[in-house]
């Protein structure tokens, strides 16, 4: 006989019924409101009043759990007439239940439906396992604690939300938590923190404040954005942070984005401004100043300068989501005809620049015309079939997000998996036949007429400080030589032998080779371990022999041993490394 298969999506949420039902049982005053499935588990969102839990209640809720799944009992569904359902919610004092099926009520429903399991009951659409025994009792995880607002808004209670992990089986829930623990130690806020990369404050919340170390890594970033990500034929420019809010009424910005712009007003001039989210409007006013023939195009404007955007207090998070960020950001002004050529170059730069940092491509998704969108049908297919194209001609697979395309125009996004097989949206390349058209742009085609040019939008590292980030936990802190703050550490054994550490120190640093002495009065073995937890690539250890020598004793990040390597030969090997980004 052929073996059931229920979606995990399923058990999952049949566990969020399990929880809650434990928690009712520990804490009958508790008032319940939502509890979805999630990916890798999921939550319930509880109103527990005075009372105050933490994690070390975790155990005895797992135990309750666990008890209920081994039991065998069915989840049982039944029907409600909506007036009567929400009688009973109200009856039993659940504020959050009773809004619910309100809301469903002024939807036009009549019934709703409610699932029993053991003595517990939920309103719930379902689906859930036929029965508890589907659920392997030492597969699921109660994991964290979070605080969250009714229904997302930050005017309502704070509930206390209950994170829960679960699997199809307790080595898939293992391996998961190993995971979990590898991105801990990882975490990029950890890590920067340790490495003395950046800080955050309380006065700036989600803008972070770059160390020198951590400027040094966000200026070869830039450098490499400039090389790799733009090169030839970009042209950078700088255009201001604060805009008249007639800039942003034009763009479509002030309408439809305002909530997530810092804006004031200008008392002496009586005029209403923002502080630029994105850099497109201004760059479009940068292309207007000018005449422009169709030879021009494509015309690439570059800009990195610093972004804001206000993110709710809620979602920052370290420098991977934060209110103050930078991108390596272009617009390019072309010809319809120019489109499936750009995209395709674009795409090759996307393929080199992930392979710099050993960033697998996961995923590209094509996002197609939206239900609601600006322009002609006619336009959209040729944009569409134009970068379907160029992704087959860069030999990349893709799927159609049907539908999900800008107002303006259709984009390309570029997803990417970590060292520990996370994925993370990156790159991105959108088109746009709206900005040029509001912004009134033109240029003067071969045949004499004014035709609008289209732009695309494209960031490839997306934000730099988001990038940043990601790169800290994708290498555990230890960047590669190109990039890291520090590339190598030169180690005194005693102090006879500081001066020719001094005299090494000035000639690496002649060579742009980032050096930093230890000459402290501690054994050379506490300032290896101090080095190799700084995860400086090399060391280079000072004593007598070195001194009488042409040779130095070298330790590569990562391994236990010192080999010995001509002076002349190690600076080579390094220049190389660097120059290779290796």
């Amino acid at each position: 006989m052929e073996k059931e298969t229920i979606s995990l999506e399923v058990k999952r949420h049949s566990l969020a019924h399990l929880l809650a039902a434990a928690v009712k049982e520990l804490w009958p005053e508790a008032q319940l409101a939502i509890g979805p499935a999630i990916e890798n588990g999921f939550y319930y969102d509880i109103d527990f009043g005075e009372v105050k839990i933490n994690e070390d209640n975790f155990k005895e809720l797992e135990k309750k759990m666990s008890h209920l799944a081994k039991q065998n009992l069915p989840f049982v569904r039944e029907e409600k007439d909506i007036d009567a359902a929400l009688s009973l919610a109200q009856a039993e004092g659940n504020s959050y239940k009773a809004e619910l099926i309100a809301g469903l009520k002024e939807q036009g429903e009549k019934v709703v439906s409610f699932y029993t399991v053991g003595k517990f009951t939920d309103l719930c659409r379902g689906p859930h396992v036929d029965s508890t025994n589907k659920i392997a009792a030492d597969s699921f995880k109660l994991y964290k604690l979070a605080g969250a607002y009714w229904r997302g808004d930050e005017k309502n209670k704070m509930l206390t939300r209950i994170y829960g992990l679960a699997f199809d089986t307790k080595e898939e829930l293992d391996d998961y938590l190993r995971l979990m623990a590898e991105a801990e130690k990882r975490d990029h806020r950890k890590l920067g923190k340790e490495l003395d990369l950046f800080m955050m404050h309380e006065y700036a919340p989600g803008m972070p404040f770059f160390l020198p170390k951590g400027m040094t890594v966000l200026k070869e970033l830039l450098n490499f954005v400039r090389e790799y990500s733009y090169g030839e034929g970009y042209k950078e420019i700088r255009t201001p942070h604060l805009l008249n809010a007639e800039l942003w009424k034009t763009s479509g910005h002030w309408g439809h984005y305002q909530e997530d712009m810092f804006c004031l007003h200008h008392a002496d001039d009586d005029i209403d401004m923002g502080i630029k989210p994105m850099n497109c409007p201004a760059h479009m006013l940068v292309f207007a100043r000018d005449v422009h023939s169709y030879k021009e195009l494509p015309l690439r404007l570059a800009e990195t300068t610093t972004l804001y955007r206000n993110e709710k207090s809620g979602t920052l998070q370290g420098l991977t989501r934060v209110r103050s960020l930078s991108q390596d950001d272009t617009h390019i002004f072309l010809r319809p005809d120019q489109i499936g050529g750009e995209i395709f170059t674009l795409l090759e730069k996307v393929k080199r620049i992930y392979g710099v940092f050993n960033l697998q491509i996961d995923e590209i998704h094509l996002s197609t015309r939206p239900e609601k969108f600006l322009g002609e049908k006619a336009t959209w297919d040729l944009a569409e079939a134009n970068l379907k194209e160029a992704l087959e001609k860069a030999e990349l697979p893709y799927k159609i997000n049907e539908g999900d395309g800008a107002f303006y125009g259709p984009k390309i996004d570029v997803k990417v998996k970590d060292a520990l097989g996370r994925e993370w949206q990156l790159a991105t390349i959108q088109l746009d036949y709206q900005l040029p058209q509001r912004f009134g742009l033109h240029y003067d085609d071969a045949d004499g007429t004014e035709k609008t040019p289209v732009v695309i939008h494209r960031a490839l590292l997306g934000s730099m400080e988001r990038f940043m980030g990601i790169i800290i936990e994708h290498y555990a802190g230890a960047l590669p030589l190109w990039l890291s703050p520090v590339q190598v550490k030169v180690i005194s054994v005693g102090e006879a032998h500081i001066p020719y550490c001094q005299k090494l120190e000035a000639e690496l640093k002649a060579l742009d080779i980032r050096v930093e002495l230890d000459v402290n009065n501690e054994t050379v073995g506490n300032k290896i371990r101090k080095a190799a937890n700084e995860k400086v690539p090399y060391m280079v250890v000072v004593g007598d022999k070195e001194m009488e020598s042409d040779n130095l004793a070298i330790r590569e990040r990562g391994s236990q041993e010192t080999t010995s390597q001509s002076k002349v030969d190690f600076i080579e090997l390094i220049k190389q490394r660097i120059a290779e980004k290796r």
